[in-house]
């Protein structure tokens, strides 16, 4: 069996995701998120109210982890959770005032990096990286293996 190499695409991948949170995570520190609160507070901003299962699949955690998230964001005044109209026992989250001027600021920062990437390729060059990335997310997802599936033999 050969052990991986810089050359090997997943580690390529891998070294990029690590910089790309790193980057995130230095830069929210700074306003006391982290990335999976700046992960809700952005999935809200764009879609509206949501479930905890809807975010927990929209930021790629578990519902416990997401309920962990929620609770804390709740008694930050970020969010507020209000029972569903149509579920008695779900809860919406929704942003406050207060998660929407957070996210707003934060957003600010994180702009700069996407723009710097941007900057880095050209149009077409960036059109290519996208539909690249797209290309290899769907292959990794396809790859995955999912609990009930048993391994190849």
């Amino acid at each position: 069996m050969e052990a991986p190499t810089e050359d090997d695409l997943c580690t390529r991948i891998r070294r990029s995701e690590q910089a790309l949170m790193a980057h995130h995570e230095a830069v929210l520190r700074a306003y006391g998120l982290t990335m999976t609160q700046y992960t809700v507070l952005l999935v809200l901003g764009r879609e509206g109210g949501m479930s905890g299962a809807q975010l927990a699949r929209s930021c790629g955690v578990t519902q416990q982890t997401m309920s962990s998230v929620l609770t804390n964001m709740d008694t930050k005044e970020l969010i507020r959770r209000e029972k569903s109209p149509v579920h008695a026992k779900v809860q919406i989250a929704t942003l406050t005032d207060e998660g929407q001027a957070l996210l707003d600021r934060a957003y600010q920062e994180v702009i700069i990096l996407e723009r710097a990437l941007t900057d880095a390729f050209t149009p077409s060059e960036h059109a290519s990286l996208c539909e690249l990335l797209e290309r290899a997310t769907t292959v990794l997802i396809q790859q995955t293996r999912h609990p009930a599936t048993p391994p190849a033999t």
